[in-house]
């Protein structure tokens, strides 16, 4: 291992990265501000202030989409700055680059994430892949190489990882590209449809995030947006129990394919899962009563991630910091020849 190693966790709503000099986790949106095509001038934190704000010579877009790379030359502006941020300038020698990449991909999405260090300029001396759910359970301090069956449902921005690992591998794996955007979209629509009232993206991840909160409160969800008819703008109070029924249907579609993995599991490995219950993890998993609508629709308890966002970036640390799991990572250039 060289003196530098990173543990990159691309994800469409917030890239994470862990450093193992400091032992610390950058976590910021992934997003970048774009004037006239081709002059970086905000990414990050700073870009996604931008969003739903900036004049039209100002692209403000996500690098990712649905979990892969979109945009490659954005995605390696926003990777060389944070790097270059991170060592104090990109004053160092060199480093090793673990990058989480999703299972239900194919090769040739999961090589570009591979490319895209290679040819990001970020002095990588060695660049491994990490399975994104095996980095999940690592990040859970789950030994992924025991003999038993682990069911990890891991909800993004854009996406929804649904994984049975076993012996440090991937038994079933399903993709979704259901997650925190679709639910920011299902509120957006609901008081749009109930109350004549435009909300920006940002608004509505705020309400989505805030709903808990506002139940023990017991207070309605205060927004300001536009009304449709006379096109100004205005404040609206939205009751919280109006935005867990419009919740509902979006939230069944990820219990439904909880279940059809389930159906698929073999039955020792779902022993396990009954004994264990199933690990929830990722950006969006905290949305109010995801885990209570899992429960139902499985009858299995629901362990929730405490830092379900970097769960991920702490995996990639544990393979860095740990011989023992070392060998879940690998190279995808190596794997084609």
């Amino acid at each position: 291992m060289s003196s530098f190693s990173f543990g990159i966790d691309l994800g469409t709503g917030n890239i994470k990265i862990y450093n193992n000099i400091d032992d610390t986790i950058l976590s910021e949106k992934n997003m970048v501000a774009v004037m006239k095509k081709t002059n970086l001038i905000a990414y990050g934190d700073a870009a996604f202030e931008m969003f739903e704000k900036a004049p039209a010579n100002i692209r403000v877009s996500h690098p990712l989409n649905n979990g892969v790379i979109a945009d490659i030359n954005d995605m390696q502006a926003v990777l060389k700055n944070f790097i270059t941020e991170i060592t104090d300038g990109g004053r160092y020698g060199g480093a090793d680059f673990y990058v989480a990449v999703p299972t239900d991909v194919t090769e040739v999405e999961k090589r570009a994430f591979f490319d895209l260090i290679k040819d990001a300029n970020v002095k990588a001396k060695k660049i491994l892949v990490v399975e994104k759910s095996i980095a999940d359970g690592l990040g859970l301090d789950i030994d992924v190489k025991n003999s038993q069956g682990i069911l990890i449902v891991d909800v993004g921005y854009e996406t929804t990882e649904i994984s049975v690992l076993s012996l440090g591998g991937i038994v079933l794996s399903k993709l979704l590209k259901i997650g925190g955007r679709k639910f920011d979209e299902t509120i957006r629509n609901v008081i749009r449809r109930e109350f004549g009232l435009l909300i920006g993206e940002k608004t509505a991840e705020q309400v989505k995030v805030a709903i808990t909160e506002l139940e023990e409160r017991q207070e309605d969800s205060i927004v300001y947006g536009r009304d449709i008819v006379t096109g100004l703008p205005v404040e609206r109070a939205i009751p919280t129990e109006m935005l867990d029924i419009a919740l509902t249907e979006a939230v069944a579609t990820i219990v439904d394919n909880i279940k059809v993995i389930l159906e698929r599991t073999p039955p020792e490995l779902g022993a396990d899962i009954y004994r264990h219950g199933i690990y929830l993890t990722g950006g969006s998993a905290q949305l109010a009563h995801l885990d209570e609508h899992i429960v139902k629709g499985t009858n299995l308890r629901v362990n929730k991630a405490i830092d379900s966002q970097d769960s991920v970036a702490l995996g990639l640390a544990r393979v860095i910091k740990d011989v023992n799991f070392r060998s879940v990572a690998y190279s995808p250039v190596e794997e084609e020849k």
